[in-house]
């Protein structure tokens, strides 16, 4: 027998600051407390049915799995008991102790106090066991692990104010009970009807029979009523479960407070045997960027729960879907390591990333609001599947969304579609420039050509935005053509030259030459260009050198980046560049070509590697 006693100890910091927001946050619907507790209920039942198949001696006694709920009107309480896969008491420390999640900390204080904010993000969070305080003011759980000796259980119990205590327990049976001791106010969670109406509501879905005590008035006979349809909702037919059903399944297999934006449920027969319900959430969670966010369907073989997050169905760019997958062909005693190099695994993971591309084309198509939402909150993973998925690219590439010229606004709205339609007769290529924000590329001196021209350029400005075009290099037999960079096609609309042009030109070459030989081989090349109408000079690159963004990408990964040989393009029209070229005397000539080079620089790069050097040269030539 455990013979650590009873000891008092503190939330973890977390914890507080969670049960503190989630009773003030989420009161205005409490009753979901009771679907939480009977969806983690139903979690430890399904780990149980999977331990059971390597020690099937875990069954042994306690009937059949279900959860069981009665009240105590006369003591105020409400008590829910599972006969599940129980827990240890260093299990109870962890679950209800602490939140081992990383960036929690960081999330809960960045959430404050704002109550309208609050709701949102707890519910992103996750609910859970916590919600029992937004009605209780006192929780006990008394709890055995399944392996656990009948005098090895534990009790937990806490206000919810800063600390718990545990102590040892006996309990007959394996599994989880625990009691509520109800506010003075919520009384109401005492009454049959009320009970019944939120099992109805929340927990139809749960494959585990849901039984409440009741007690017949005329023969006061006390017995069990089961309330819920106890069969797996993915099991049933797709005719006979209406939305409410599949939002409310979607709650408790996520957790997530906010409704689902859309679903897909598919049973497949003939060679391969499987049922998938796929969700894409409508708010993405809070922890999407944590290195450690788990990610990945729940998984059952022949309506056997077999293990959570199993990502080995969902490729990486996916990671944002939620749902779960019920196949006929994988062995029960399936592991992850068998997963891993399973071809039942590989076929089951195509049919579902076909299957969330088709549901996302589909709602593009129909609902373009939603999918903007959609966009909104998931579209910078849906851009690494450009890179990661070389099989969808296409259909990846038509579901991305870019700001662009046509629009006076940062939204991503338009679609590589929309772009085709307008391209202008002759334009070979889709142009786009990647910069750090939108506002610098929307102002680029790279894009006055195109917008005398009227031709539309997309803007993109997401980190992953230059990585994603490596990858992404043509749309419906179109190329894409980055104009920040040196090509035939950007020469072939600027020079339309008129005579007078060829002249002055011909007259400047002294000038190029004499640049030339002052910036020697800190630049490639050096040549006179007639893309530009406000600004005096651009740096380009050329079309099979790295660009100056992705230059910043690797840098930013800690990489070293090979050194960029940029070209120095000057405007012959502009009056700064007239101004060098008339110049006799060669300190103030060097001084206009360093000016200019690296105002260009400092508009490419965004930085310059000696402004000190930049801001003394613009000093001297402004006080002449």
């Amino acid at each position: 027998m455990s013979n650590q006693g009873k000891e008092t100890r503190g939330f973890q910091s977390e914890v507080k600051q969670l049960l503190h927001l989630m009773i003030h946050s989420l009161y205005s619907n409490k009753e979901i407390f009771l679907r939480e507790l009977i969806s983690n209920a139903s979690d430890a039942a399904d780990k149980l049915r999977f331990k059971a198949l390597e020690n099937p001696d875990l069954y042994a006694g306690d009937g059949e799995l279900g959860v069981k709920i009665w009240v105590n009107k006369d003591a105020q309480t409400l008590s829910i008991s599972d006969n599940g896969i129980g827990m240890t008491r260093d299990e109870v420390i962890e679950n209800l102790g602490t939140i081992a999640k990383s960036g929690t900390k960081a999330f809960l204080e960045s959430i404050g106090s704002d109550q309208a904010k609050d709701s949102q993000l707890i519910g992103q969070f996750g609910v859970g066991f916590y919600s029992a305080f937004i009605v209780a003011d006192k929780v006990t759980v008394t709890t055995r692990a399944a392996t656990a000796k009948s005098d090895e259980a534990v009790m937990w119990e806490s206000t919810g104010e800063g600390e718990y205590t545990l102590s040892d327990a006996n309990k007959d049976t394996r599994g989880t009970e625990i009691t509520l001791h109800l506010k003075d106010d919520e009384k109401e969670f005492l009454e049959d009807w009320r009970l019944r109406s939120i099992i109805s509501k929340y927990s139809d879905h749960i494959a585990l029979p849901v039984e409440i005590l009741t007690k017949d008035d005329e023969s006061s006979e006390v017995k069990w009523e089961k309330i819920n349809k106890a069969q797996a909702l993915w099991t049933r037919s797709k005719s006979e479960i209406n939305d409410d059903e599949y939002k409310e399944f979607y709650k408790h297999l996520s957790h997530d407070y906010a409704e689902p934006l859309i679903w897909s449920h598919n049973r497949v027969e003939g060679k391969q045997e499987y049922t998938s319900l796929l969700y894409i959430p409508s708010k993405a969670p809070w922890d999407m960027w944590n290195r450690d966010h788990k990610h990945g369907l729940k998984l059952y073989v022949q309506r056997v729960f077999i293990m959570d997050d199993a990502e080995q169905f969902m490729p990486n760019y996916l990671r944002f879907v939620k749902g779960l997958i019920d196949s006929n062909d994988l062995p029960l005693n399936v592991s992850r390591e068998i997963l891993q190099d399973s071809k039942v695994t590989q076929n089951l993971r195509n049919a579902c990333t076909k299957r969330v591309l088709q549901m996302l084309e589909k709602l593009a198509k129909d609902d373009s609001e939603k999918y903007q939402q959609f966009w909104n909150e998931f579209g910078q993973l849906l851009k690494e599947g450009t890179g990661e998925d070389y099989t969808n690219r296409e259909n990846i590439a038509k579901l991305l969304r870019f700001a662009s010229t046509k629009n006076d606004s940062d939204a991503q709205t338009v679609s590589l579609e929309e772009y085709v339609s307008r391209m202008q007769e002759g334009q070979e290529k889709i142009y786009y420039i990647t910069a750090d924000s939108y506002q610098a590329a929307k102002n680029s001196a790279h894009l006055e050509l195109f917008n005398k021209k009227g031709i539309e350029v997309l803007l993109l400005s997401d980190r992953i935005d230059e990585w994603m075009m490596s990858h992404l290099t043509e749309f419906e037999g179109k190329t894409f053509q980055s104009v920040s960079k040196s090509d035939e096609s950007i020469e072939k609309l600027a020079d339309q030259e008129s005579e007078e042009q060829k002249h002055a030109q011909k007259e400047l070459e002294p000038f190029i030459e004499r640049v030339k030989s002052i910036l020697g081989d800190r630049v490639k090349d050096v040549k006179l260009t007639h893309r530009l109408t406000d600004t005096p000079a651009i740096v380009t690159t050329a079309d099979d050198e790295m660009t100056t963004q992705m230059a910043k990408l690797f840098a930013s990964a800690g990489q070293k980046i090979p050194e960029i040989k940029y070209t120095f393009e000057l405007n012959p029209d502009h009056a700064l560049v007239k101004k060098a070229a008339d110049t006799q005397e060669d300190s103030e000539f060097k001084d206009w070509v360093e000016l200019l080079l690296d105002q260009a620089l400092l508009a490419e790069k965004g930085s310059l590697n000696d402004p000190s050097n930049f801001i003394k040269n613009l000093n001297k030539l402004l006080t002449k």
